[in-house]
């Protein structure tokens, strides 16, 4: 099965410092799986929260599918992320520090045709070091002009 759905949180890599990631399972409805083959679907302002001792992912965008009736899902609806007991609990003492968060980076359809987020323990950052993040990236890409 050859799936090129690949969803990249751009704004995540300007707006934090990424540390540890993990790749969680997603508990989806079928339309919204139907709407990600599509590839309508966006990590932009979204952010994952515990409730209890469970991990959603909440305001990741989803759009309707077109052919759904009235079994059709909400867009921003929260959705339960699957992952081990082990790291559920590696992210929970994570994010009790001061300043983490964890943040989806990726979105993509694995081999087997299933839908994975890929998240990140993140830490925001200043306006300097965003400032910093983007003169690195310009002089990276001067150098690799001036190579060819």
């Amino acid at each position: 099965m050859d799936n090129h759905i690949k969803i990249k949180n751009r704004k995540a890599f300007y707006e934090y410092f990424l540390f540890e990631k993990f790749v969680a399972g997603i508990q989806l409805m079928g339309t919204e799986i139907k709407s990600i083959r599509h590839g309508k679907a966006s990590l932009v302002d979204s952010y994952c929260n515990f409730k209890e001792d469970e991990l959603f992912v909440f305001n990741m965008h989803i759009a309707e599918y077109k052919y759904g009736t009235h079994y059709n899902h909400e867009p921003k609806r929260e959705r339960k992320l699957l992952l081990t007991k082990r790291e559920l609990k590696r992210l929970s003492t994570k994010v009790k520090e001061k300043g983490f968060a964890i943040i989806p980076t990726f979105l993509f359809i694995n081999e087997k045709g299933l839908a994975k987020l890929e998240i990140a323990v993140a830490k925001g950052k200043k306006l300097y070091d965003k400032r910093e993040s983007l003169k690195t990236k310009d002089t990276k890409r001067d150098l690799e002009r001036r190579e060819f």
